[in-house]
């Protein structure tokens, strides 16, 4: 009833307008994910804050460069190794009027750990915190238990709420229907209708200059071909994640199509079941339990890294448009190892490790991943049980809707999935995805496998309360080289980002991140 009332709303008004409507610029965007949730602390996914960020704000944002910019705080000033000030933006308000305040971080904060059945929360930013202090209406000290060189970055993921206007108990159900989806961000909530679209309506009243664009509807669009199709037929302006097979095709209609590709932060990875001694998805080859999990095995974990060809992958499946991934760290990611050789593809060595471990016959497995998460992603689960199934290890594929896939994964319920992270820093990635998972500490919550190694865990912890950079980096390096020999996960490619629009109606800025974002396109005219 929300929504309808609210896009019954809209309706009276551009009525009411009447020709000025027609002067009105609304972008439309075919968008390949859709958000899981209104809730910016339920799902801590690139395609849950792309989407919400229209609505909620940061202390500070990433841009799409990868530096950090000031968005609700004016600045950050570090007193001494555990001590920060932040001083808010003054003149915020949330879309109903009510004023930002100091309070409103301390109330955001202490939300962000306890949000319920969330797939992967925002804890990690906050892991550190051990107190809030309200100095002035716009002034907050924060102290942090431990020094913490990545605070700055940290401030930059929990959107903030307001506890009068969300309450002491919001549920993720009432920000979906939109009773609660109420931020200060450059647009207002008009529409949400899941897995179907997002539409958004300006905030005249936002603290920034205004956007150029007074409307703006995501569609949601999960199939490739369907997204470039209404491209082609002008029923977008954009489109991310341009199907490989019709890159060519854009290039070619210059006159009516432009391309905006930038290289990305985004890796792809597969993560195996290593710590269990029975996993849910390996037999042998008649279909039998296996007494013993064979990916609790590293020599089973390096042959199916052998196994795949990175380099040809990127070339004909990817046409260009991947890398094959050489470590658990983006190219451009800072503290990533130097100079390290491609991973080795090499079949007959993985077949050799294969029967090393006991499993000269091999076994059964079936791969889990998403379709509709990443250009190609079924595509290339297919490829990757081809190349296991040619060493030995007969593999079946299940490529299932992202938001299904990690609510299982969630549940621990696969011995091989894929999936990707996005990050600017190498250390990131093994605080959410590879470190010991521990809820008190934030380390781990993409750690779905329960991956646990202290060989990976101990410098990493150390280098998340090292501010000296150079040792920092020694730190990292020491766990990340951990994790590599360990085959903990499964590097496969570096993806580039790739979006399609009109040529005559908009210019888009790419972002390393992937985001696919109203603020980062504008008008051609």
């Amino acid at each position: 009833m929300h929504r309808t009332a609210i896009a019954a709303a809209l309706a009276a008004i551009l009525l009411a307008a009447g020709p000025a409507a027609a002067q009105q610029r609304t972008l439309t965007v075919g968008v390949q994910t859709p958000p899981s949730a209104l809730d910016p602390h339920y799902h801590n996914t690139t395609n849950n804050n792309m989407a919400l960020r229209h609505i909620f704000e940061a202390l500070f944002e990433v841009g799409p460069d990868a530096k950090l910019q000031p968005s609700l705080a004016e600045s950050l000033r570090n007193i001494d190794a555990t001590t920060w000030e932040v001083r808010l933006r003054p003149g915020v308000r949330f879309h109903d009027g009510t004023p930002l305040e100091a309070e409103d971080v301390a109330y955001t904060f202490a939300r962000v750990p306890t949000v319920p059945n969330s797939p992967a929360l925002f804890t990690p930013q906050v892991r550190t915190i051990s107190a809030i202090e309200i100095k002035d209406p716009l002034t907050v000290v924060i102290r942090t238990r431990e020094p913490n060189p990545l605070l700055h970055f940290d401030l930059a993921g929990p959107a903030i709420l307001s506890r009068k206007v969300h309450g002491p108990s919001p549920s993720t159900s009432d920000f979906t229907s939109g009773k609660l989806a109420i931020g200060t961000g450059p647009y207002r909530l008009v529409e949400y209708r899941h897995n179907e679209r997002l539409e958004l309506a300006r905030n005249e009243d936002h603290w920034a200059p205004p956007e150029p664009w007074d409307r703006v509807v995501f569609r949601y669009i999960p199939q490739p071909g369907s997204r470039a199709a209404a491209l082609l037929a002008g029923e977008v302006d954009l489109i991310d994640y341009v199907p490989v097979q019709d890159v060519a095709r854009f290039e070619r209609d210059t006159a009516r199509f432009a391309l905006f590709k930038v290289d990305s932060l985004t890796y792809v990875y597969l993560f195996p079941d290593s710590m269990r001694d029975a996993s849910p998805f390996v037999a042998d080859k008649q279909g039998r339990p296996l007494e013993r999990n064979p990916l609790a095995d590293r020599r089973v974990r390096e042959a199916l890294s052998l196994a795949i060809p990175r380099q040809a992958i990127a070339e004909r499946l990817y046409s260009g448009l991947a890398s094959p991934a050489d470590q658990f760290a983006a190219p451009s990611a800072e503290h990533r190892l130097p100079g390290l050789p491609p991973l080795p593809h090499d079949p007959a060595r993985a077949r050799a490790l294969l029967a090393e471990a006991g499993y000269k016959d091999g076994f059964r497995l079936t791969v889990h991943g998403p379709n509709g998460f990443f250009p190609s992603d079924d595509n290339l689960l297919q490829a990757l049980a081809q190349a296991f199934t040619r060493i030995g290890v007969e593999t079946q594929v299940e490529a299932l809707p992202p938001a299904t896939l990690f609510t299982r994964a969630t549940n621990r319920e696969f011995s091989l999935f894929m999936t990707y992270f996005s990050s600017a820093f190498a250390i990131n990635g093994m605080r959410q995805v590879v470190m010991t998972r521990d809820p008190q500490l934030g380390h781990g919550p993409f750690n779905r496998q329960r991956y646990s190694n202290p060989a990976v865990d101990e410098p990493a912890k150390e280098a998340l309360a090292t501010m000296d950079a150079e040792r920092r980096e020694a730190l990292v390096h020491q766990a990340a080289r951990a994790l590599l020999e360990d085959k903990g996960v499964l590097p496969v490619i570096f993806l580039k980002n790739t979006w399609a629009g009109r040529r005559d109606r908009v210019l888009y800025r790419p972002d390393a991140y992937n985001r696919t974002s109203a603020l980062l396109a504008q008008p051609v005219d």
